[in-house]
């Protein structure tokens, strides 16, 4: 098993502290590994008690809105420093990766 690193930016600058996330695989492909980050985000808020019922995400319904975003460019995928722009591209992930998951804010008046 290996530990991958999530990051969270922005392309106004803005930057989250990286977390990190277990992979059993050293190959997955992309779509299954934005899925698995999603479900995971989503167990994390239920069991620290972030969000009450009714209001408990469903993460199935949360991983395709999140698979839909990626594919209207909502945000970017690097994979170390290369990014990925298939959601079927099987990405190699050796212990330590880091994935950029990279919000694209639109300029003003575009």
């Amino acid at each position: 098993m290996g530990m991958v690193t999530f990051v969270d930016e922005t392309t106004s600058g803005g930057r989250a502290d990286g977390w990190e996330f277990e992979v059993a695989e050293e190959r997955l492909a992309l779509r299954e590994l934005i899925r698995r980050r999603v479900f995971q985000e989503v167990a994390e808020r239920r069991a620290a008690g972030l969000v009450k019922l009714p209001e408990q995400p469903d993460a199935e319904r949360q991983a395709e809105t999140a698979l839909t975003a990626f594919g209207r460019n909502g945000f970017l995928v690097l994979v170390g420093d290369r990014q990925v722009t298939d959601l079927d591209e099987v990405v190699h992930l050796p212990l330590g990766t880091e994935v950029t998951f990279l919000k694209l804010v639109p300029l003003v008046g575009g």
